[in-house]
């Protein structure tokens, strides 16, 4: 089981924690594609990085991860809500329990790299799959956003050399337009800072932290947008 699996399955509350110092992203996927009464899946839905937001405006938003403690933590978030527009489910990406050209609006958060990351032999057929199950699903004018790491307490976007590859294939196989944020996370002081990220991305990334005295600890993540039937401009 890798670090990121076994957080994922046994310590959510801390992974939620950490994913609350990063800013909201409603606007930045608004813009790419207004989600208003919208039929949403959300892929890698954890605890609900875009669920809490997307489930007050879409018309029906469905939430996979293949993590069920993730997805007990979100659940328990949605029904505090008054709304009765979701559903969660445990899935994998490489095949959808959903019916074909259903749904308006796919989102990848930080999570297809797990199964298309180059230190798996199987990695390109694992992609291969993936997209073919995301395109299968859309409607004709149906629109796929997949968020991915460009580094973590980096001063400028990088790309680790085993999704490199992964990243590529999306724009010259797959047809996605690129584009970065800053997703930077803002803890209360550095001692937070520096728990949070060795709890979650080791050692090095802390101390790293620890030397800069960074409390604002500086992230980017990509944005690959494939957009069926309409034009998509991406600054």
């Amino acid at each position: 089981m890798s670090r990121e699996t076994e957080i994922y399955q046994d310590n959510t509350h801390t992974y939620d924690e950490l994913i609350s110092k990063q800013p909201p992203l409603d606007k930045v996927i608004n813009e790419i594609r207004p989600y208003y009464q919208l039929d949403v899946v959300d892929l890698g839905a954890g605890t609900g990085r875009f669920a809490l937001f997307l489930v007050e405006q879409v018309n029906s938003l469905l939430c996979l991860d293949n993590a069920k403690p993730m997805l007990a933590v979100l659940e328990e978030k949605l029904s505090q809500t008054a709304y009765t527009n979701w559903q969660t489910m445990v899935s994998d990406h490489r095949e959808l329990p959903i019916a074909d050209n259903s749904k308006d609006l796919v989102l990848a958060g930080w999570t297809l790299c797990y199964l298309a990351s180059s230190s798996l032999d199987n990695w390109e057929h694992n992609l291969e799959q993936m997209m073919a199950e995301m395109t299968r699903i859309l409607r004709p004018d149906g629109t796929i956003i997949i968020f991915e790491t460009l580094g973590t307490a980096v001063i400028s976007p990088t790309k680790h050399d085993y999704l490199s590859s992964y990243y590529d294939l999306l724009e010259s196989k797959y047809g996605f337009e690129h584009s970065f944020i800053r997703t930077d996370y803002a803890f209360h002081d550095l001692e937070e800072a520096v728990q949070l990220t060795s709890y979650f991305f080791g050692e090095e990334i802390a101390g790293r932290v620890a030397e800069n005295g960074w409390h604002i600890v500086p992230e980017f993540a990509g944005i690959w947008v494939k957009h069926k039937g309409l034009e998509v401009k991406m600054d």
